[in-house]
């Protein structure tokens, strides 16, 4: 018996677990039943329909066993609602004993006794109890309680429907005609990377840049900006700039700023120009492969059916884009090296700047001659052109003349602008101050690397944009749907490319039968409304 113990305690509190289950239901009708031949105060069922329904507005009590009560005494104050406070009301009945059912005694023949019961006992209430009454009672207590949740139940029988009808859509219908399933996934696939791109696409984005638009932010901010930060004299110093002027003068002193010294060391600046570009590239083909998720999961949906078959158009973009991507690489690094390739000091901003440049040296020069005392000759003034010196052609060549050349050595250097390394590895002599033409030399080669890098960043920001649309968006854009027709469309990959997950017969299944189910509650809700309640 001790065994036992534990065992009907697990009992009991499974009974009580399923019970709450079902009557914590808000829509639910709880029919309590107690045994008029036991204290109704400690009933149990009523005990634990007031945990659930405390004002008792869902419950309606059932009275059993009215022929089992002792003598002298009735159940006139339950069955009259002075003892349990219930809401529905309270029913007597008068159900078979275990003998009558041994004696297969007739489910008419115990309502005809029970109601002859009634009759003799409780004259007064016959009317209003027995099993007949209870059946009619739950039948209009549910009829009202159906119309009162109808509207919400059809609320939500509808968008039940309506989620299991866009499921199993998603989930499709089994494959008839395989060629023809092939080549609509494939075309639609297709289409969605296009629109993507495009920003025509059925699903938008919200909650970040996508497709095209995270294409036009790379192009516009992100290497925009990525070159504007760039210092057109970043990695030079004075000595780097002083050296490159004797390295090109050979070993004679010259009058003149060497104009080869320059060319040295703009193609050194515009150089740098090459790896924000390649990165503006690497940047824009990473997007194109992210695309490839985006139509997956929001455009194609169709393709969670076919593994296989997504794996293979993943990997026939990807192919793609890989393909792409070393033509785009060289593209741009043929952009700089054009740029490299020829220095036009004629391009018109470049002439214009240098002519302003030139202008405001002259004026220099002339105010410190004005500001010298009148015992010094002009022409033996520091930072002074001789006359002959001119070639009368305004050129930034001729303005420009050495100073001292046979002093073996310059000053310390200015500020690094950035990382550099001397032109030849050879770093010049630190033997005194910088003289003031050599002063001036490196301030004007200075100004006119400026303004020719700033003219090549223009135009590299102009250029690698139109690059990457032509060799790598607008191409795979453009061949996409043939190459994966060409390469998926074939009768011998139908079979395999077309193959379900596993699962997804069996999910097709439970989203029809559930689909079904709901519109035959949907049907129910609709005779409801119909129905007479008396």
């Amino acid at each position: 018996m001790t065994c036992l113990c534990p065992f009907l305690k697990y009992i009991e509190v499974q009974i009580r677990e399923l019970i709450l289950k079902h009557i914590s239901n808000p829509n639910s009708i709880i029919l309590a039943v107690t045994a008029a031949n036991t204290d109704m105060a400690t009933s149990e069922a009523l005990k634990v329909a007031r945990e659930v329904d405390p004002d008792g507005r869902r419950t309606l009590a059932v009275v059993t066993k009215l022929d089992l009560m002792d003598a002298g005494t009735d159940a006139m104050d339950v069955l009259m609602g002075r003892v349990i406070p219930v809401k529905l009301g309270l029913i007597g009945v008068v159900n078979r004993s275990q003998l009558d059912i041994n004696n297969k005694k007739s489910v008419a023949d115990a309502i005809r006794d029970e109601h002859a019961f009634l009759q003799k006992k409780y004259p007064s209430l016959a009317n209003r109890n027995g099993t007949k009454y209870l059946a009619r009672t739950l039948n209009r207590l549910l009829m009202h309680h159906i119309r009162e949740c109808l509207p919400e139940l059809k609320t939500r029988i509808n968008v039940l429907a309506a989620q299991y009808q866009s499921l199993l859509s998603s989930y499709g219908q089994p494959v008839e005609d395989q060629s023809a399933t092939l080549l609509q996934l494939i075309t639609k696939f297709a289409a969605e990377y296009c629109h993507t791109i495009e920003g025509t696409a059925k699903y938008i984005e919200t909650a970040e840049l996508c497709g095209g638009a995270r294409i036009c932010y790379i192009f516009h901010e992100t290497f925009g900006r990525t070159l504007e930060s760039v210092d057109p004299l970043g990695g030079l110093n004075t000595i780097d700039i002083l050296t490159a002027i004797r390295n090109a003068t050979g070993p004679r002193p010259s009058l003149f700023v060497p104009e080869v010294s320059f060319e040295l060391l703009v193609k050194r600046q515009v150089k740098r120009l090459e790896e924000p570009s390649l990165r503006c590239v690497e940047l824009v083909h990473e997007e194109m492969q992210r695309i490839i998720q985006h139509c997956s999961n929001y455009s194609t949906q169709e393709l969670l059916r076919f593994p296989k078959l997504h794996d293979a158009i993943v990997e026939v973009v990807t192919s793609l884009l890989r393909k792409r991507l070393p033509i785009t690489n060289e593209m741009v690094h043929n952009l700089v090296a054009i740029e490299l390739a020829y220095i036009n000091t004629k391009h018109p901003d470049f002439a214009d700047a240098c002519g302003v440049m030139n202008n405001n040296i002259e004026e220099s020069r002339r105010n410190r001659m004005r500001e010298l005392p009148a015992t010094v000759p002009r022409d033996k003034a520091p930072g002074a052109v001789p006359q002959g010196d001119q070639d009368g052609t305004g050129n930034w060549r001729g303005m420009l003349k050495k100073g001292d050349e046979g002093a073996p050595g310059s000053g310390p250097a200015s500020p690094h602008k950035g990382h550099a390394v001397n032109l030849l590895d050879v770093p010049v002599p630190v033997a005194r101050k910088l003289s003031s033409r050599e002063q001036r030399d490196c301030e004007v080669i200075e100004r006119l690397i400026k303004s020719y890098f700033l003219i090549v960043r223009k135009n590299i920001q102009d250029s690698v944009p139109k690059a990457v649309m032509h060799f790598l968006v607008n191409h795979v854009k453009d061949s996409l749907q043939s190459e994966l027709v060409g390469q998926l469309y074939k009768s011998g990959l139908l079979n395999d490319l077309l193959t379900e997950s596993e699962d997804m017969a069996q999910r097709r299944k439970e989203a029809a039968d559930m689909l079904e189910a709901l519109q035959k509650a949907s049907h129910v809700i609709a005779e409801i409304r119909e129905t007479h309640l008396w």
